[in-house]
């Protein structure tokens, strides 16, 4: 499981995120996606200290998918901003257990957080740290049971593809925290979700940025 540079200069860092591994580690002696672009950092240091290293966004230990970190404080302001503000696409592709009505739509929920149980579900609008929450699908292709489809995000809640494809009634295969389906498995099963394509502003030259990559898992294929 080693780093996977996509692209890389004086200002950002994008790496493809393997499925499993976290972004931060919540467990000691378990390596994540930090850690591991601190020490490839840390390798090219000559002067010493440690290599500042912003973490501009996140994707669920389960899934794969294209990331961008800052490697000095104005390229994290700049993408920070990005993030709020919609400059930067988030692109997924996702395997639904079941089929949606319509070829394309929008779903707006208002979820909330479960800090212990590390879950999030669908609140009322108004209801105590609930957080508005948007996405849009477009089909891509139609199987007997499942459905493959794109999915732009608009807001980035905490497990917010699966937990809003569940609560509509499609939840995503293999997942194990929202898909009663996949919840009693004893074997393990990869979560049919990839961060598939990420765009964003460069920090410093303005030029817009767009990164794609090829989904590992077999069950995010189309052909």
């Amino acid at each position: 499981m080693g780093l996977k540079i996509l692209f890389e200069d004086e200002h950002i860092m994008v790496v493809k995120k393997d499925a499993g591994i976290p972004v931060q580690a919540g467990k000691l002696r378990m390596m994540d996606l930090q850690g591991l672009i601190k020490n490839e950092l840390y390798k090219r240091n000559r002067k010493g200290g440690e290599p500042y290293l912003g973490l501009i966004h996140r994707l669920d230990q389960p899934v794969e998918g294209v990331m961008v970190f800052a490697k000095t404080p104005f390229a994290a302001g700049s993408l920070s901003e990005q993030v709020t503000d919609g400059r930067m696409k988030k692109h997924y592709l996702a395997l639904l257990c079941g089929k949606p009505e319509t070829d394309e739509g929008t779903l707006v929920d208002y979820l909330v957080k479960d800090g212990r149980t590390n879950t999030s579900s669908v609140a009322k609008a108004g209801e105590k740290d609930a957080k508005r929450s948007e996405l849009n699908y477009k089909v891509l292709k139609r199987n007997d049971e499942t459905t493959l489809v794109e999915v732009e995000l608009i807001t980035g809640r905490h497990h917010q593809i699966r937990v809003q494809m569940s609560n509509a009634g499609w939840p995503l295969y293999g997942d194990t925290k929202y898909n009663p389906a996949f919840q009693e498995t004893k074997e393990h099963v990869q979560t049919a979700l990839c961060a598939y394509q990420l765009s964003f502003v460069h920090p410093k030259s303005k030029k817009v940025m767009e990164f794609s990559i090829e989904p590992d898992n077999s069950m995010l294929k189309q052909s």
